[in-house]
């Protein structure tokens, strides 16, 4: 996995959670439901870069 890849996961991951966090304090369900999905989000780009990593070693 790339540097930049790691980067870019990590931004969506902490996006979202800054998003869910101001939603919950907001009150705002739909603000919280998109920081929901930005995290999930960042992990599946991590799984997608985990698993071409994994076919890289072999």
């Amino acid at each position: 996995m790339g540097i930049d890849d790691r980067v870019e996961s990590a931004a969506d991951k902490l996006k979202g959670t800054v998003k869910e966090a101001a939603g919950k304090l907001t009150d705002n369900d739909k603000l919280e439901a998109e920081g929901k999905a930005d995290q999930a989000k960042g992990k599946l780009k991590d799984a997608v870069e985990d698993v071409k990593d994994a076919f890289k070693k072999d």
